[in-house]
Parts: structure tokens; C-alpha cells; sequence
């Protein structure tokens, strides 16, 4: 008698809903089943019984037939004693026969179920045969009872599979076909019930076998002869050279010719493309149509020196954008550069195609995509990709879905995956995202297509990322020089045996008659003439300037050599002052704020109205206004920015009661543009890229990344350094990102102390960015319009402060932000000294210690040491602060931070401070050093050796002992 022993191991997933479904049937009217589940109902065991009964209750509601589960019909209405119409009595069942019939159907949905779950195990993924299968037991159909001699019974498995009934042979050779042939679908681990059917309907039955035409797969030849081609033509034109050619992966190009196809056929308008080196330049010739002469011309070092801006970088560095038309659509496709450090456009792409979609006012999502091309050790190896796909369903940050395309080489440098990762894929991390992952044979072009198509359809329905695992092979070593076959023998003795993809796919079309071997010949000489001409035009080639400053960025150029900040117009009118000022401290009618949030709306409100005491969040607040109600918009992100770390921004307001959220900078008059700002996931590197990467596109929005505490902002370096500091130059892309980094000792230990302001420093060169470490609210106000104020852009890097949020000594008036008011690069004395000439010391600082400094001079009464703020570190204020210091002639000078000696900006302003003294030819030659002593540590976790060491500094800042 079947009982619970059976139902536990059939209960489980699409078979518990079946099972389910079918026994709510039965107890409503037993005849609406097949006669052989009604024996096994009938006989089952009380135990067995309540599992099917509390499945039913669970789970009793349609189902689309053919999917997980079959479709129930409407059970009939009940009929009482003598009604006519009562269904006849089921014909009585062999009880052997019936049970045998019941396990086989449930036997069979485990198996099925298995196979959709598992087949991926033994799909032929590797081009190479190296892999070694092991077959899995939940595959084997003697795990469910099954033998050879029940091969051909018929099996009832209702519509599963598209078949009412089959036998075992049928079902297993459908499910080998469609999930262990040249694609592995991993699927199942996703929770959303249509996604997984929409997979699982397009991949049974293995469609790709049969579904391509002539002409689809004449392209294709074509896709893989252009990808083929151009490598072996660079290899016999420039042997030697560096390329990280695409030999082994040409596949990759059809695919991406795919996926581009398919999106502009689904609506998408503009396209990014972020990837790797291995097959970078087939991808900017083949896919993203840069000339083949221009790239020849490269490879033979044209255009160097006075041909091209900036310091140039590496041809498998470098992007590049075009537009084309496919089926009559057109479509703008770029290619993003970007650094050795592989995964690291990642956000960056994504970031740029959020900003395009915003400025299109598109929140469906649909009007740009990002393809991210992936080599399979940096995808397992390198936590930006988990990052970057983290953020793909957060509101702040998701882009609709991302097309990812892994080439698999299954090697990394010389890494096998038995090094490189701990999961079975290199993919794995993608299901912490539910992202379904389709690996597939790179030897076996139209399995690649079908999924290239496959996984675009699912982004573009689902707005989900999804990836695609190309596994092939690196016919080269790491690069063209490097010999591969010292670390991997046997796989190098394989490779060089094997026939390219083209070849293969060239003899199989002309096996089956699609392309002729004449024709494919034919193909592959036509792109060869090409190629021929194309390198007899590099001979003379020359370089146009580059088209950086066209498009959204047309009216912008690159930046002077003098201090330019003096001729930016940041002052903004009286009236528009206070009218951001009115909306920031207006709450509506019927909104419970926080009793304390409104205390601080009175007080804006008193400051603005009286023009007095305007603290750091309200100058900040004014620079956001103002800009919004003149057409720009702000993005500002991070981790919890909308309050601020310090609960000193409160840019979203938070109803008490019903957690409605109120913006008032998004309420100070008809027309204006929108503030966002978005609380970010815990992350830096994959968060500032994604920013970095919005600023790219869009130079009329101000764009923010906040450092929670700004040494955080190390887990963001390689941003900082690959991208922020040096892609101008680079790359000749301009960004116009704001970094707010909050910096200060105030005896809060190591790690909330420095934002490492000396790391950006070392930095800086050639005018590159600015970086800032500023004392007023009115001269954050202005360094943050100038942003989109100047005629060009550069990446601003500021100190924020922390005490000095709330401080009483830190505030403007509202005339500082108002007509005649700029951005001061560096900021005189405040205070009534001694005349110029008896001042017998000039201390100068930036940043928070100026107010101890100041404070500390007031209460001991010193009137002969004067104190003067460098505001902005970089570019070095060379012209400003000499005109400054030129009254105080007769004075020693003296550098004083907060930072130990080795930190800080000592080391990078002590010769320019020197530079500065010796042109003016006065008392002081060079200055002296003020601060704490060399440390590893930034700062001591000490509170009552802090005090000491700030009053010990500060007093000999001072001259005080």
C-alpha cells in the first residue's frame, strides 16, 4: 500500500503541486481523475492523506498546462442520490497495474524535474573534450525505479513536456536534448514562477537544433569569418604585438551581434559595452564598426605625440562609439574604455546607462541597455561583479536588467578553475541575484546564438540581469607573446589539434548543404581584400582630434592653466536664495515630521530670514536649490544620505506615522528639476563607479558620491585611481563627479578620522581634478555650483567636515552666497591683528584645526600671528595665496594640520609653499612643520591622548609653548 514513504520523496516542487492538484480533484469528485489515481487515493494511508491534503490546501489554483504542473479542471458540482447525469462508476482497476501506473507518472515528474534542475551536469560544454563528465545519480532513471525493461511503457505525464503520454525512452531523450546537449540552463534556483517558465518553454525540445535558415547561418559564418579573420591578420602583420586576440572565443562576436539585434528589434535605442581585453578590438572593429584602419594605424604607433591630446593608453584600453541601423532602427552603440583592473567598468557602464535613461525620463527601463563582457576568472574572482549586480533591482540604481557575457577560457593567465574558484562555475555569483545562467558550447555558433537571443528577450521581459557563459578556449597564451604550454601542457597540446569554430562551422554548413565550401571560401577572401585595403590605408593615416566634446558635451572645453575658478559666476540672486530657502523649512499641511527635524526647519528659517548664522546643511541645501530651479538636476549617493551620517542633512523627510517620504528641495516651484538621493547598499567601489560612470554621460547634472566616513572611501580606490584621477588624461573623458569624504580629528579613532586627503593629493597632475578641504558654508555653497557652473569639468574631491556641521564659528551669512560672491581659493584673516608688518608669524592650515586654531588665539589674546586658510589644495592656488601673504613679508610661516607628518597635505604643499616664499624674497624661506609626528595609524583610538596631542599642536601652531 503506497504511503508517506513514497509521497516524501514526491512531494517536492512541481510533482507536490501536481500530486496535490489532482488529490483535491479526487476528494471533490472522484471520477474526475484517471481511474489509476483513484485506486492509489483510495488506498492511501491516513498519514498520507494529510501530506496530500495540506499540500492541496496550499497549493489548489491553476496552472498553465505544459509548465510546472498540469492546468485542474473545474471539479464538477455534486450530485445528490438518483440525479441524473451522475458519472458511471469506474470500471474496477487491477490494483497492481494501477499502483505501477501512478508510480510511473510520479517517478517520471521526478525525473523530468531533475533534468531541469540538474541536466546542466552533463551537457557538452567543453570545446576541447577535456572535462571529464560524472554522471549524476539524480539523472540516472534507476535512482526512481526505473529499469531497462520499462524503456518503452507508456507513461502518463499530462502535457508535461508537451506530451499527454510518453514513453521513458521519449521523455529521457527530450530531456538529454534539451538540457545535456551544447547548452546547460541553470534555472531553477530562480523564485519567480514565470521566469522559470519562460526559460524552460524556450529550451525544451532544444529549438536552437533545428530553428536556424539558411540565411541566419550564412551570417553567422560571416560574424565568425570577420572574427576569425581579423585576428589572424593581425597576427601575421604585427607578430609580436600585445592584443589579447579573441583565437578560441570567436564565438563572442556573433553572440554580441545578437544580443545588439535583438534589443534594437525590442525597442532599445543606445547600447554601452563594458568588457575585458581578450577581444576588445575585434569587438570595436566587428561589432562597434571603429575602422580597420584606424586600428592598423595604431598598431603601428600613428598618432602619438603631437597627434594626440592627453597621455593616450594601450589599444586594449581603448572605446569607442558609433551608430548604426539595424532593420531600419537606429541604434547608438559605445564601447566604455577602461583599465587592467578587469571587472572594474563594470558600474561604470552601468551607472552611464542609468544617467541615459534619466535624461530620457525613461522609468520603464527599456530605451538603453548595457551588454558587460566578462573573462571567466576576473567574473569568480573579482567582488565588483557581485557588487555591480547587487545593485541591479535597487531603486537608486537599476538599469532594467543587464545582458552578461562571459568568454570562458576556462583559464586565467595560467589559473585553472580548480584554483580560481570555489564553486563549480565561475558564475555561481550570479545566482545571489536570481540571475539565470545558460553555458553553452562555444563550438557550436547557433547554440550561442539561441542563447545570446534567449537572454536578451528574458532582459528585455523581465528587467533582470542575465548571463551568458560562452565556453571556449585561449588558442594564445595570456597574451601573443606568453607560452601557455609551460604551466598547461595537455590543454596547449589539445588546442593546437583542434579546428578553428569557423572551420568547424564552415564544413558542417557545407555538409548540410546551407553554404557551399566555394561560398565560404569566397566569404573569408572578400573580408581578407578588405582587410588588404584597409592596412594600405593606415600607410598615411592620420589622426582626427578627438570627438570628446561633442554630442551632450558640445559647448564644454578643457580647462586652462591659470586659476580659472575666479572667473565662474556662482552667485546666485537674493530672491532665489530665499525662496529654496522658504521650501527647505516648509512642511505640508497634514505631514507628521519629527519634532526634532522641525526644530532644525525653524532654525534655516530664522537664518535665512535674518541672513545670519547659515550652517553647513542649509549652504549645502542653497547650492542644490539653486541649481534644481536653474535646470539642473542633483543626484547625490551613498550610504544614508538622505538623513546624512551626522543627521545633518535631512534632504527626504520621514512621516512619523506613515513613513511618507517628503523632499523640499523638490517643492520650490513649478518647472523645476528633481534632487535625488538615494541611501546606497554597503558598498564603496562598486557604488562610487556606478556614480563616476553616471557623470560621464550627463555634464548638466551635478552628481554626488558620499563617503559614509571618508577613509571608507579606500574600498573605492581602484575607481578613484584608474578612473577619477586619470581618465581624462587617459581617455580624454571628462567627468564633473563631486566626492564629499567627511575628514577630521575629533578623538574618534583611527578609522574616523582621515579621508586620506594626502592619497588624492599624490594624485593630482595636470590639472586633473581639484580636491578641496573647505571652512565655510558659503564657500562649499559655491565649489559645488561651480561644478556646472565652469565651461568644462573636472572630478571635486572634498574634505567634508564633521564638528564643524554644528560648529558656532562655521557659518556664513546669506550676502556670501549672494551677488559679488565667488568660490575663494584661499581665505585671509578674519580677525583685527597687529599691523602686517609686526606679525611675527603666518600659520597656514586648511580644513577643521583652523577653528581650533582660531578659538585658541582668541581666548589667550595672541594679535601677532595670523592665520590663513588654503581652501582648495589643487590646482595650487600659485597666484592667490602669494598676494595674500605679500603683507606679512617680515613673518615666519608655518604649516599646521591635524594629521600625522607622513599624512595630510604636508609633503605634497611643503615645496610649493617654498616655491611661493622664495619668489616673494621675504623673511621666510620655507615654512615649518606643525602636527602630529609620523604614524602608521592615522589617528589614536585614544580620547585623552587626542586632546593632548590637538592641544600640544595647536599651541605651537601658535607660537604658545
Amino acid at each position: 500500500m503506497p504511503g508517506v514513504d513514497i509521497l516524501a520523496s514526491a512531494m517536492t516542487g512541481a510533482n507536490a503541486t501536481f500530486l496535490a492538484d489532482l488529490y483535491a480533484r479526487w476528494v471533490q469528485a472522484p471520477d474526475s481523475v484517471d481511474a489509476s489515481f483513484q485506486e492509489l487515493f483510495a488506498a492511501l494511508n491516513d498519514d498520507a492523506r494529510a501530506v496530500l491534503g495540506d499540500a492541496a490546501g496550499a497549493s489548489w489554483a491553476p496552472r498553465p498546462r505544459g509548465g510546472f504542473a498540469p492546468e485542474p479542471e473545474a471539479p464538477p458540482a455534486a450530485k445528490g442520490k438518483g440525479d441524473k447525469g451522475a458519472a458511471p462508476a469506474a470500471k474496477p482497476a487491477d490494483p497492481a497495474a494501477s499502483k505501477q501506473q501512478v508510480l510511473d507518472s510520479i517517478r517520471a515528474l521526478m525525473l523530468i524535474r531533475a533534468y531541469r534542475v540538474r541536466g546542466h551536469l552533463e551537457a557538452d560544454l567543453d570545446p576541447l573534450g577535456l572535462q571529464k563528465k560524472k554522471l549524476h545519480a539524480e539523472l540516472d532513471p534507476k535512482t526512481y525505479g526505473f529499469s531497462d525493461a520499462d524503456l518503452d511503457r507508456p507513461i502518463f505525464i499530462d502535457k508535461v513536456l508537451g506530451r499527454e503520454t510518453a514513453t521513458l525512452r521519449e521523455i529521457l531523450s527530450i530531456l538529454k536534448a534539451s538540457y545535456c546537449g551544447t547548452i546547460g540552463v541553470e534555472f531553477m534556483h530562480i523564485q519567480d514562477p514565470e521566469q522559470k517558465a519562460f526559460i524552460q518553454q524556450r529550451v525544451e525540445g532544444a529549438p536552437w537544433r533545428s530553428g536556424f535558415g539558411k540565411d541566419e547561418k550564412r551570417t553567422i559564418l560571416q560574424q565568425l569569418t570577420e572574427a576569425e579573420g581579423f585576428e589572424a591578420y593581425c597576427a601575421r602583420k604585427f607578430v609580436g604585438t600585445k592584443r589579447f586576440g579573441l583565437e578560441g572565443g570567436e564565438s563572442t562576436i556573433p553572440a554580441l551581434q545578437a544580443v545588439i539585434a535583438t534589443a534594437a528589434q525590442g525597442g532599445v535605442g543606445e547600447i554601452a559595452i563594458g568588457m575585458a581585453h581578450r577581444g576588445r578590438l575585434s569587438t570595436l572593429v566587428n561589432v562597434v564598426k571603429k575602422s580597420f584602419t584606424q586600428v592598423f594605424a595604431e598598431f603601428k604607433g600613428a598618432g602619438h605625440a603631437e597627434d594626440v591630446q592627453g597621455s593616450g593608453d594601450v589599444k586594449y584600453h581603448l572605446g569607442t562609439s558609433t551608430d548604426v541601423e539595424i532593420e531600419g532602427r537606429p541604434v547608438h552603440l559605445s564601447l566604455q574604455p577602461n583599465p587592467s583592473h578587469l571587472e572594474a567598468v563594470d558600474p561604470v557602464v552601468i551607472g552611464k546607462v542609468r544617467a541615459r535613461q534619466d535624461m530620457a525620463a525613461d522609468t520603464g527601463r527599456k530605451s538603453v541597455m548595457a551588454i558587460l563582457l566578462h573573462g571567466d576568472a576576473a567574473f569568480a574572482g573579482q567582488g565588483v561583479v557581485y557588487e555591480t549586480m547587487a545593485m541591479s533591482q535597487l531603486i537608486g540604481y537599476r538599469v532594467g536588467g543587464t545582458v552578461h557575457v562571459v568568454t570562458n577560457n576556462q583559464i586565467g593567465f595560467t589559473t585553472t578553475p580548480a584554483h580560481a574558484y570555489s564553486g563549480l562555475y565561475c558564475t555561481d555569483v550570479a545566482k545571489s541575484v536570481q540571475a539565470p545562467i545558460l553555458h553553452v558550447n562555444g563550438d557550436d555558433p547557433e547554440a550561442v546564438v539561441f542563447c545570446a537571443r534567449l537572454a536578451t528577450e528574458f532582459r528585455l521581459k523581465f528587467a533582470t540581469d542575465i548571463v551568458l557563459d560562452i565556453v571556449c578556449y585561449r588558442r594564445h597564451g595570456h597574451n601573443e607573446s606568453d607560452e601557455p604550454a609551460f604551466t598547461q601542457p595537455l590543454m596547449y597540446a589539445r588546442i593546437k589539434e583542434t579546428p578553428t569554430t569557423r572551420t568547424k562551422y564552415a564544413q558542417k554548413l557545407a555538409a548540410e548543404g546551407a553554404v557551399p565550401e566555394a561560398e565560404a571560401q569566397a566569404i573569408q577572401d572578400a573580408f581578407f581584400a578588405k582587410l588588404d585595403e584597409a592596412f594600405q590605408a593606415s600607410q598615411s593615416f592620420k589622426p582626427n582630434k578627438a570627438d570628446w566634446l561633442e554630442g551632450h558635451w558640445a559647448g564644454l572645453k578643457a580647462a586652462g592653466n591659470d586659476e580659472p575658478e575666479a572667473e565662474t559666476d556662482t552667485a546666485v540672486q537674493p530672491d532665489t536664495l530665499r525662496e529654496v530657502g522658504a521650501a527647505l523649512s516648509r512642511v505640508p499641511e497634514g505631514f507628521n515630521a519629527n519634532p526634532k527635524i522641525l526644530r532644525q526647519l525653524e532654525a534655516k528659517k530664522q537664518a535665512i530670514e535674518t541672513g545670519e548664522g547659515i550652517d553647513w546643511a542649509t549652504g549645502e541645501a542653497l547650492a542644490f536649490g539653486s541649481l534644481l530651479v536653474e535646470g539642473h538636476r542633483v543626484r547625490l549617493s551613498g550610504e544614508d544620505v538622505q538623513r546624512g551620517t551626522f543627521s545633518q542633512r535631512h534632504a527626504y523627510l520621514i512621516d512619523q506615522q506613515s513613513q511618507a517620504e517628503y523632499v523640499p528641495l523638490n517643492n520650490i516651484r513649478e518647472g523645476q528639476r528633481k534632487l535625488e538621493a538615494f541611501n546606497s547598499l554597503l558598498s564603496e567601489f562598486g557604488v562610487l563607479g556606478f556614480d563616476y560612470g553616471y557623470s560621464l554621460a550627463d555634464p548638466n547634472t551635478l552628481v554626488l558620491w558620499e563617503g559614509q566616513f571618508g577613509d571608507f572611501a579606500n574600498g573605492a580606490q581602484v575607481i578613484i585611481d584608474q578612473f577619477v584621477a586619470s581618465a581624462e588624461t587617459k581617455w580624454l573623458r571628462m567627468s564633473g563627479l563631486v566626492m564629499l569624504l567627511p575628514h577630521g580629528y575629533e578623538g574618534q579613532g583611527p578609522e574616523h578620522s582621515s579621508a586620506r586627503l594626502e592619497r588624492y593629493l599624490q594624485l593630482c597632475a595636470e590639472r586633473n581634478m581639484r580636491v578641496g578641504n573647505i571652512t565655510t558654508p558659503a564657500n562649499y555653497f559655491h565649489a559645488l555650483r561651480r561644478q556646472l557652473r565652469a565651461n568644462y569639468r573636472k572630478p571635486l574631491v572634498l574634505m567634508t567636515p564633521k564638528s564643524l556641521l554644528r560648529h558656532k564659528l562655521a557659518v556664513s551669512s546669506l550676502a556670501e552666497f549672494g551677488p559679488g560672491s565667488r568660490f575663494q581659493v584661499v581665505l585671509p584673516e578674519v580677525d583685527e591683528l597687529v599691523a602686517p608688518e609686526k606679525v611675527k608669524r603666518v600659520v597656514l592650515c586648511t580644513g577643521k584645526v583652523y577653528y581650533d586654531l582660531l578659538q585658541e588665539r582668541r581666548d589667550k589674546g595672541v594679535k601677532d600671528v595670523a592665520i590663513i586658510r588654503i581652501e582648495q589644495l589643487y590646482p595650487f592656488p600659485s597666484i592667490t595665496l602669494p598676494k595674500i601673504l605679500a603683507p606679512y613679508s617680515k613673518a615666519e610661516v608655518v604649516w599646521c594640520q591635524e594629521e600625522p607628518e607622513n599624512m595630510g597635505a604636508w609633503n605634497f604643499l611643503d615645496r610649493k609653499i617654498e616655491g611661493v616664499l622664495t619668489a616673494m624674497g621675504g623673511k621666510a624661506k620655507r615654512p615649518t612643520y606643525v602636527g602630529r609626528p609620523a604614524a602608521a595609524s592615522p589617528a589614536t583610538g585614544l580620547a585623552k591622548v587626542h586632546a593632548q596631542q590637538q592641544e600640544a599642536l595647536v599651541r605651537q601652531a601658535l607660537g604658545l609653548g
